[in-house]
């Protein structure tokens, strides 16, 4: 179980991931998306701005690397961020938890460490299984056919 750190500055953004608030920086422009009118006139368009090495102290390092693998388009350079944006919504809070949500997505991923793949094989049993499963099939089918008059 993690634990909670004694200053309240920090946040948690997934399971065991605690980042500090202030690492976190939004910025709000207009943009698209729904809201006729009302779209010229607020800003509700939430880009946040991650710096990577407020990241890389919060996770471990594997978790960090697949991280920055699976970034893709929200990896930013000079300096390396995380930029993720959100427009769907009217409001400029539901478009900051947008951000905060894909935010989490991403770590929550990279934390999720995949199971190794051993090769295996068939056992002898199975194998005969399998022989005997294509022979009776091979009889149903001969059984269809009309018999030779030779």
């Amino acid at each position: 179980m993690p634990t909670i750190p004694d200053d309240d500055s920090r946040a948690p953004i997934a399971p065991g991931v605690w980042l500090d608030e202030s690492a976190m920086s939004f910025t709000f422009s207009r943009g698209g998306g729904p809201g006729g009118q009302n779209v010229n006139k607020v800003n509700t368009h939430a880009t946040l701005t991650l710096p990577l090495e407020a990241l890389e102290n919060a996770m471990p390092a594997w978790a960090f690397a697949r991280l920055c693998d699976a970034a893709g388009r929200y990896l930013a350079d000079k300096p390396p961020r995380l930029v993720i944006h959100a427009s769907d919504s009217r409001s400029q809070l539901a478009n900051r938890r947008s951000c905060v949500l894909k935010l989490r997505q991403l770590i929550v991923a990279a934390m999720n460490r995949p199971r190794i793949r051993r090769p295996t094989r068939p056992s002898a049993a199975a194998k005969q299984r399998r022989l005997d499963a294509k022979k009776h099939r091979s009889q149903i089918k001969s059984q269809r056919r009309a018999p030779d008059d030779g």
